[in-house]
């Protein structure tokens, strides 16, 4: 008899709206999803172009769904959009992809549901902030769970970080946790840049919980695809 041949990797496309991301992400779904390799796809003028806008038009919505017709015809078998402020896009075009598609922060909220009813949401971008928190909302509501959302906004910190001032992004960020943290039971930072903020500020936060989307996200995944 010979020895059955290991089953091929399944392919997994993440598409990214910032660069620097590729990279954590491409360590994390090979961690979480050890069957799969992953391969990246970046536009920049996705996010640009909302933040431009104040708002997910439809030309950029259309364009995500070209993006992500264009991994499935690259041999994708399921595809996760890893931007926050696109998620809206991602829940339309998902009836009709023919493989599973994925916001990054569902995993987020699902976990932020459970660790209490108070809810604060942090976000630089207000593009971001809107869609993170009807998701928790929806997700609270799908689950049979009750939550109270506290949004908040830290101002300038996403200008701060596009203009390569990453310290003064920290600080507006770390200064808009410290300040939300006494009145919510977790925190969820809508986007994944802001995590790099975390560590100045945790040992002030105490048992307080702050998530973020990234590792929830490819955890919540990773199950998903396993079933």
């Amino acid at each position: 008899m010979t020895d059955p041949q290991p089953a091929e990797p399944r392919s997994l496309a993440l598409i990214h709206t910032v660069s620097g991301l590729i990279g954590p992400f491409d360590a994390l779904a090979r961690r979480h999803l050890p069957g799969w390799t992953p391969f990246a796809m970046l536009d920049e003028s996705l996010l640009r172009n909302t933040i431009r806008d104040g708002r997910l038009s439809l030309a950029t919505m259309r364009r995500l769904t070209a993006m992500v017709w264009s991994a499935v015809d690259a041999g994708a078998e399921a595809v996760v959009v890893t931007c926050s402020s696109l998620g809206p896009a991602v829940e339309a075009a998902r009836p009709l992809c023919p493989v599973p598609l994925f916001r990054i922060d569902q995993g987020m909220a699902a976990e932020a549901v459970q660790r209490g009813p108070r809810i604060g949401v942090l976000a630089t971008l207000s593009t971001t902030l809107d869609p993170t928190a009807d998701l928790i909302r929806r997700t609270a509501e799908a689950s049979g769970q009750t939550c109270a959302l506290t949004s908040r906004l830290a101002d300038d910190a996403f200008a701060l970080l596009s203009g390569g001032d990453t310290q003064g992004h920290d600080r507006l960020v770390a200064e808009a946790l410290t300040g939300l943290a006494p009145e919510v039971d977790v925190i969820v930072l809508a986007q994944a840049s802001m995590a790099r903020a975390l560590e100045a500020v945790k040992d002030r936060l105490g048992p307080l919980h702050v998530l973020t989307s990234p590792e929830p996200g490819m955890a919540h995944i990773a199950a998903i695809l396993a079933g």
